[in-house]
């Protein structure tokens, strides 16, 4: 039963990847403007979060030294931590997967970029290029952050994401 549930997920992940390759991005205002106030960031570590499950992430800004943390849980920081410590598994995990079939359909990560946060629940938006055409996807920052590493394409954050990781530091 669970192998029927993966080979159907498999092929669902194909179909999708298959259909998002065919599809043109349009450029929009809205778009251009989402790139104007990026910042391009580094993944300094993951680390147990105090009190609790949860695991932070460290970004910094690679040229202004803005910070942003995201708690994520155990699996996706082993996902994150995976790539940083230069971990080569004997057999592909998940994000190894999913590159693997964006190359199989002549398609590349661009770039990710942490896009906006709303209720404390942080966004991203994978840029992916197939047929000379952009699209973009949306995405779980860790889900982002891993398939960034792994594919050594850059990291940004917005600055939506970076002033709420401020206004979230100083005294209420």
């Amino acid at each position: 039963m669970n192998k029927r549930r993966h080979y159907s997920a498999l092929r669902l992940t194909i179909a999708l990847i298959s259909l998002l390759s065919s599809l043109p991005l349009l450029w929009t205002a809205a778009q251009a403007e989402e790139l104007k106030d990026v910042y391009e960031m580094e993944v300094l570590g993951v680390a147990a979060a105090q009190g609790g499950d949860q695991t932070a992430v460290l970004l910094r800004g690679k040229g202004e030294k803005r910070e942003l943390t995201l708690f994520v849980g155990p699996l996706e920081a082993q996902s994150i931590a995976v790539p940083l410590q230069q971990i080569k598994p004997p057999r592909p995990l998940t994000h190894d997967l999913m590159l693997s079939l964006l190359a199989i359909f002549h398609s590349q990560l661009r770039r990710v970029i942490i896009s906006d946060v709303k209720e404390n629940t942080y966004y991203a938006t994978l840029y992916l290029e197939a047929e000379g055409k952009e699209m973009t996807v949306d995405s779980r920052p860790s889900d982002a952050i891993a398939l960034a590493l792994r594919a050594g394409v850059p990291i940004y954050a917005n600055h939506k994401a970076l002033d709420r990781e401020s206004s979230s530091r100083s005294p209420r």
